[in-house]
């Protein structure tokens, strides 16, 4: 999910940071979670997005349609989106 500032926060299917287990709200701010990807391309969105959308915004890897662990092909295309994701290069910050 896209930011303010132009980093994102890489959120679970509860809109929750990856890592926090908190089942109450969460205020990204008040977390170490943000990332900045320097290659970002709405092209890049389309091949990670598991609907093929453009959107900067919001990016999902998966809904409940396509759970990866609910069969080899879900798992393959996934995988295909995560790789996708992994070789994007992050913003250091310091």
């Amino acid at each position: 999910m896209r930011q303010d500032d132009g980093s994102y926060v890489v959120a679970n299917r509860r809109y929750k940071p990856v890592g926090i287990t908190r089942t109450d709200w969460v205020k990204y701010e008040e977390y170490p979670v943000k990332v900045k990807f320097k290659n970002l391309t709405k092209a890049k969105a389309r091949l990670i997005d598991f609907q093929g959308r453009e959107d900067l915004q919001t990016i999902y890897l998966y809904n409940d349609g396509c759970v990866p662990t609910d069969g080899a092909a879900n798992w393959a295309a996934y995988a295909a989106r995560l790789k996708v994701l992994a070789s994007l290069k992050v913003v250091v910050t310091e």
